[in-house]
């Protein structure tokens, strides 16, 4: 694979024809890919649990006011039970992976312990589990028409109301998802 073809950094936006429950509808950002497969974090799935119960069952205190109310995400359906930080680039932590200039992903318990305290990361996106895909198969998904990819934006990750995601990152590249079939067609 050459620099070129690599998608990390950029969304993978599933088509509206993709049924598998674990992405249907979802924007994916990608925090890593090459020959031997790829890593992302699904962006647009909050769960109903908040950061203030993860800190609590690490027994970490919130001292930072409103942190506990910060949404906990459903990153994707592999090691659900693992935490993810996708935040903005500054501070580094004991397990980290910078993606950009910008942006990294932290797996490492420092980091929350950063945020609850009040000096985390400028901008945080927090999840459980993440989504991975073995050598060649994310590109014969994407193939088989499963998914649009585009480049990544900052506002999307952070900012966007989760609700939106999906949508606006298909208008990044042009696309109404609204005017698209669920069927997937070859010439």
């Amino acid at each position: 694979m050459t620099f070129s073809t690599s998608l990390t950094n950029h969304f993978l936006i599933a088509m509206p024809g993709l049924q598998d429950p674990n992405f249907s509808r979802t924007v994916t950002y990608v925090c890593e890919h090459t020959d031997q497969g790829a890593m992302g974090i699904v962006i647009n799935r909050p769960l109903e649990v908040r950061l203030g119960e993860l800190l609590d069952q690490l027994e970490i205190s919130a001292l930072r006011p409103g942190v506990g109310t910060i949404p906990v995400y459903q990153g994707g359906p592999v090691q659900t039970d693992r935490g993810f930080v996708l935040h903005t680039s500054g501070p580094t932590f004991d397990s980290t992976l910078s993606i950009t200039s910008d942006i990294s992903v932290t797996t490492s318990r420092d980091v929350l312990e950063a945020i609850a305290a009040g000096h985390g990361p400028t901008d945080t996106l927090i999840a459980l589990g993440y989504a991975g895909w073995g050598g060649g198969q994310l590109e014969q998904e994407m193939s088989a028409n499963a998914w649009l990819s585009g480049p990544a934006s900052h506002e999307i990750i952070f900012r966007m109301e989760p609700g939106a995601r999906w949508l606006a990152a298909a208008q990044l590249l042009g696309v109404d998802l609204n005017l698209l079939s669920g069927e997937a067609g070859h010439a």
